[in-house]
């Protein structure tokens, strides 16, 4: 959430910023019920200010007369304060519920665009892979390799769920291992996160818990949701709380199962294990002093480049266009893997890192005191490590083998304990 403040006082600029990132929020709107809830602020402290003066006239020694009249005096004042209070509070909702809907301000190098096709590219890593033979997708590997059955995770828990098999269940378990390895060496405190969260965390965190257009699945009754991805429960971890400021910036990673709908999610760009119902990510999370997150969110995106030039996978850098933000992000870098099945060969994303500022902060009320005492807003990234579904997909197609089989990345090899996954032999 930004400073209603600072809406006010730039309010060109948040409008521009809103049509910018394509997003529907009323600005004006927010700033006329600013406007009327100080108003009606200042009339209740001057309708409580008389109130208190005329109760202290009351038990002065006054004939009965005065006293009945300072007492029917009292009574209207009361009734006052009553109408003038649920007046406000209906406001202060109003408020609330319009400044929630106002994005991030985006970083001045954000491309200005609508959707993905507007991002831009700063660099690519890596050769894109050449074969002497028509390479398979993902999902003709992982079923002729005996890793994959789509059919039977559809049967149990419907389309778009799936079972990992024999090798692959020790590749994503490797693939964990390396990441929380790499993370370990750059200071990062590792956690396992609850798959659940309550639905003003998620809220917090700037995620939709409930309606038509929200991704997440909601447990009845209860609450709360099932989590889309650990950044959720880590941004949670220190909601209402004031953190020292020698303990910033705190470097924390998750690892999570994350439940998306994924609705409307078809067709050649989502096949297989690219768009899921249910995948586990390992997650970074950051909380830290303003002048230090542009910096951070360098790190972030350095440390994603260093695990995937680690597995061995041609990967372009993208900086994400005003409309592809989300509401949250200041500004994001994706990394897109080179994934020879994906309709001939094209770039699919496997990571994201987004800078917050302190757009987070203000909605889970996060704060650190400054040198001088006084409380501030601490700024929040986050950004993927791994999102295992995805990277088995990179891996798979581009490891594969003329004779069907696919070598495992070196980097990988220890921890899996195998250096190629072949076809299983028919008895």
């Amino acid at each position: 959430m930004l400073d209603i403040r600072f809406i006010k006082e730039h309010l060109d600029a948040v409008k521009e910023n809103i049509k910018n990132r394509n997003m529907q929020a009323d600005a004006d709107e927010t700033v006329r019920l600013f406007d009327k809830r100080t108003a009606l602020t200042t009339t209740l402290q001057e309708l409580q200010k008389k109130r208190n003066e005329n109760a202290s006239a009351i038990k002065q020694g006054l004939d009965d007369t005065k006293r009945a009249e300072l007492v029917e005096v009292g009574k209207k004042l009361k009734e006052d304060i009553a109408q003038v209070e649920m007046e406000l509070h209906a406001v202060e909702t109003d408020l609330k519920e319009a400044a929630l809907k106002i994005p991030n301000m985006a970083h001045p190098a954000a491309p200005i665009g609508k959707e993905d096709k507007d991002n831009l590219e700063i660099k690519r890593v890596g050769a894109v892979p050449v074969f002497d033979f028509q390479p398979k997708d993902h999902v003709q590997l992982g079923t002729e390799l005996d890793l994959l059955d789509f059919e039977a995770g559809a049967k149990v828990a419907g389309v778009k769920f799936y079972y990992l098999k024999n090798e692959a269940v020790f590749l994503e378990q490797a693939l964990t291992l390396y990441g929380l390895n790499i993370l370990r060496k750059h200071g990062f405190t590792p956690f396992i996160t609850p798959d659940i969260a309550k639905e003003e965390i998620l809220t917090g965190v700037g995620f939709n818990p409930r309606g038509p257009e929200s991704n997440l699945y909601n447990l009845a009754e209860d609450n709360l949701c099932l989590v889309g991805t650990a950044e959720i429960t880590l941004g949670g971890y220190h909601s209402g709380e004031i953190l020292r400021k020698d303990d910033l910036p705190l470097l924390y990673c998750g690892l999570s199962h994350c439940f998306r709908k994924e609705a409307g999610a078809a067709g050649q760009f989502s096949k297989g294990l690219y768009r899921v119902h249910q995948f586990s990510k390992l997650e970074m999370f950051v909380y830290c002093e303003p002048s230090q997150s542009e910096t951070l969110h360098e790190k972030l995106r350095t440390i994603e480049e260093e695990i995937f030039i680690g597995l061995g996978i041609p990967f372009r850098v993208i900086e994400t266009c005003t409309g592809d933000l989300g509401a949250p992000a200041y500004r994001k870098w994706d990394l897109e893997a080179w994934m020879p099945g994906r309709n001939g060969g094209e770039w699919g994303e496997v990571t994201s890192t987004s800078n917050c500022t302190d757009y987070q902060s203000r909605r889970l009320n996060v704060k650190y005191k400054d040198e001088s005492g006084k409380n501030q807003y601490v700024h929040l990234l986050n950004g993927t490590a791994i999102a295992m579904s995805r990277a088995l997909i990179a891996i798979l197609e581009n490891y594969q083998q003329k004779d069907g089989s696919v070598l495992v990345p070196e980097a990988l090899r220890p921890l899996c304990g195998f250096d190629v996954i072949k076809a299983k032999s028919k008895n």
